[in-house]
């Protein structure tokens, strides 16, 4: 069977891809070559337009989004302008293919999405959005490191991803696939000399930011389109002072620190040289001292504010 213009074989699991970065990251683009290479998925691509990084699961409401067809060999893809939560919603609801694909990866990120990080993510966005909906869903990001890393490193964390990505379209062929749960994995910067595959938790680990007033929307530079900011992130622009209107005050973030747990916390055993798998859910269950405290506080709350307002 042929649509638009790539054959899909009726045996073969179907791999929907999407992303925060952009249809046109290396890190899709990879993770897009060496599943097609391996001849064993239909590859679908639902992917934002353009860079939507670190828009969390933010969602399109009150506009319609457009897709437009792109031509990556081997799979059928579309460019939306939406959100990764949007493509993965689209991708996933038959309006713009024809089935629902069995497994949706969102990846490969450029820079970790660990700790407290996840909550910003767009990449682990994509995925749990297809969790919402009971697709198996897998975010995918790789720790890049500038000066370090190269385009080629997200060949090869695909590659190096390729068997849990195997396993679990076996495990859903099976109907074992547990359903109460997405997987977000994290490669490691030298990804050639990876220790394996680790079972992690998800830590709160973060990167602490401030805000420094500059002159221009350019000072400052830009950071790598991820959570995992390098610590020493800093550029020369030259201000431009009528780049705001003199009524405006402009503020740009800046990394002042960094917070890490270490364990069989994600990050950690990220920067240990693991590729790490962690289970992800849908609810920020608050610690049970949390929930503790607030047992005792709550009912008097009540009695005495109902109280003092008469």
């Amino acid at each position: 069977m042929e649509k638009n213009g790539v054959m899909i074989s009726g045996d073969r699991p179907t791999v929907m891809v999407t992303n925060d970065d952009g249809i046109d990251a290396p890190g899709l683009r990879a993770l897009v070559q060496v599943l097609v290479s391996s001849n064993r998925f239909n590859v679908l691509v639902c992917a934002p337009d353009s860079e939507k990084s670190a828009v969390s699961h933010s969602i399109t409401w009150r506009n319609a989004v457009s897709a437009k067809a792109v031509e990556i060999s081997g799979a059928t893809a579309f460019a939306v302008s939406g959100t990764p939560a949007d493509c993965t919603s689209l991708g996933i609801s038959k309006a713009l293919f024809s089935s629902i694909p069995d497994l949706v990866i969102s990846g490969i990120n450029m820079g970790s999405n660990c700790g407290y990080h996840i909550v910003y993510s767009g990449t682990v966005a994509g995925a749990r959005e297809a969790f919402f909906n009971g697709v198996p869903s897998v975010s995918m990001s790789y720790d890049w490191a500038g000066g370090r890393s190269n385009v080629n490193d997200f060949i090869l964390a695909a590659e190096a991803c390729l068997p849990i990505i195997s396993a679990i379209l076996v495990e859903i062929k099976k109907k074992s696939y547990p359903q109460n749960c997405f997987l977000n994995i994290d490669v490691p910067t030298n990804v050639v000399c990876h220790k394996g595959f680790r079972l992690t938790k998800q830590g709160k680990s973060v990167t602490k930011m401030g805000w420094r007033q500059v002159t221009s929307d350019a000072q400052g530079g830009k950071m790598l389109s991820t959570m995992s900011m390098e610590m020493s992130s800093s550029s020369n622009f030259e201000p431009d002072a009528s780049s705001a209107p003199h009524d405006h005050l402009l503020f740009k973030r800046e990394v002042r620190g960094s917070h890490v747990e270490d364990g069989d916390m994600d990050y950690y055993s990220l920067q240990e040289g693991y590729i790490t798998i962690t289970p992800l859910g849908a609810l920020s269950h608050a610690e049970s001292d949390g929930q503790a405290y607030f047992k005792e506080w709550l009912p008097g709350v009540a009695e005495q504010y109902s109280t003092s307002a008469l």
